[in-house]
């Protein structure tokens, strides 16, 4: 009988939760992540990627990228809610799911076993549909007979879209596909499979096995190679929650300058923090592992008092970390990072520098620009937060200095709403809990 998997990714989940309960910048460029110096993206809207800014770089670089950007910080108790309410819609219609992280999932419905291509559309339409329509976000999916190829649609149909490949089309749609899109192919196996002329998934697949597993080891090159020629019995389940996220490399030379070990180590850093945050995590110890010319293992930890996803802390840590670990001169064949202590729950410095105070967003034509520091004695308002007054109801903070502050007076289930502008200090205006901006 005829497999069909299907996977649904939200679409620049963090923005477009942002866009739903920030009615007035549905429609523009949102950057969402830490404000201050040290700050790192954590999710961009389709408007702000347009300008080059994404998920993971500098915040200072995407704001020069994308200088009309609206910049928040991130609410992770908001993401969670819209998170499990749109998982619910999709174990409501699939019997199997296995959930990816914060905002993707593999779905393997029964109902569409030996199913048409046809029954997959139709399936996958009424899935996005009751997304958008029930929860308010966009959602792209792709299916296929496997896990591979069901995500690299998905991908393929991005933004809100989806996409079926039916299996007559899988090997035409692998052929001519970067070979970096294979699951497995980080950058190590991308170099050596670029050294012998390989660059696309259908030259991947012509190799003879022998020569593919010699080249990358038994098992991750005969893997490689079915994935290749779109063989995929992955299952979809559940996993298990991780205990930690990770990425480690070996060196095809070994390295010995510090300077280069800490370039290293900083790139470990960042691709362990994009899983973290895909996962919806926050971290609380880093961990350095390194490996010699000897094949000695040497491992170093560093603890935080609270968890944090930023990717400027978590980086220095590891920097610091190696420093320790390895004296100058070294040869080291192999680093990697690893971020535990997980948390789920939001922390004052999720996604930010814990040591930095936040800098205003930027804030539509005509409202007053925001000033960095407020004035002595003043309620440091912060662009972004979710505040209550009793006459408006629900808004968040648009920009605040100069002793004044100006809020947004809007809802998920209002639509876009006035702006009005307070003292700072007005006793009227209080802290707000973020899940109200839902409007549930």
């Amino acid at each position: 009988m005829r497999r069909w998997v299907l996977h649904m990714d939200m679409d620049a989940f963090f923005a477009s939760v942002e866009q739903l309960t920030r009615p007035t910048v549905s429609d523009r460029a949102v950057l969402v992540g830490g404000l201050g110096p040290r700050g790192t993206v954590a999710g961009a809207s389709y408007q702000a990627r347009a300008y080059g800014a994404r998920s993971a770089m500098p915040m200072a670089e995407a704001r020069r990228r994308c200088p009309v950007a609206v910049v928040l910080p991130p609410r992770g108790g908001v993401y969670q809610a819209v998170s499990r309410k749109v998982f619910d819609i999709v174990r409501e219609i699939s019997d199997v799911v296995g959930q990816v992280s914060i905002d993707e999932a593999f779905l393997e419905p029964v109902e569409l076993i030996g199913g048409s291509t046809d029954d997959v559309e139709r399936f996958a339409a009424r899935l996005r549909e009751r997304v958008r329509t029930e929860v308010g976000v966009p959602a792209s999916v792709g299916a296929g007979s496997g896990k591979q190829i069901a995500k690299i649609a998905s991908g393929l149909a991005k933004p809100d879209g989806a996409l079926v490949v039916p299996p007559d089309q899988e090997h035409e749609l692998l052929t001519g596909l970067p070979v970096r899109k294979l699951w497995g192919v980080g950058p190590v196996t991308e170099s050596k499979l670029h050294r012998i002329g390989v660059y696309s998934i259908g030259e991947l697949a012509a190799l003879h096995p022998g020569d593919v597993t010699s080249l990358l080891g038994q098992a991750h090159g005969a893997e490689l190679h079915r994935l290749a020629h779109g063989i995929d019995d992955h299952p979809v389940a559940e996993r298990a929650e991780a205990k930690q996220v990770s990425a480690e490399t070996t060196f095809d030379v070994d390295i010995t300058e510090p300077v280069r070990l800490s370039t290293e180590v900083g790139g470990m850093a960042e691709h362990a923090h994009r899983r973290l945050v895909s996962s919806g995590r926050a971290a609380r110890t880093v961990t350095v592992k390194v490996r010699d010319a000897d094949f000695t293992t040497i491992s170093r930890a560093e603890t935080f008092a609270t968890a944090t996803s930023d990717l400027g802390s978590l980086s220095a840590a590891a920097r610091r970390l190696i420093a320790v670990a390895v004296p100058p001169g070294t040869p080291i064949r192999l680093v990697g990072v690893s971020y535990s202590g997980l948390a789920t729950s939001e922390q004052e410095a999720l996604f930010d520098s814990p040591a930095h105070e936040s800098e205003p967003a930027p804030v539509p034509e005509g409202e007053p620009a925001p000033e960095p520091t407020p004035l002595p004695g003043r309620r440091p308002w912060r662009a972004g937060d979710d505040v209550f007054h009793p006459e408006n109801g629900h808004g968040w903070v648009q920009g605040a200095g100069l002793g004044r502050v100006t809020v947004r007076f809007e809802t998920a289930a209002t639509g876009r709403g006035r702006a009005r502008t307070f003292q700072d200090d007005d006793p009227a205006l209080k802290p707000a809990e973020p899940l109200n901006s839902l409007g549930w």
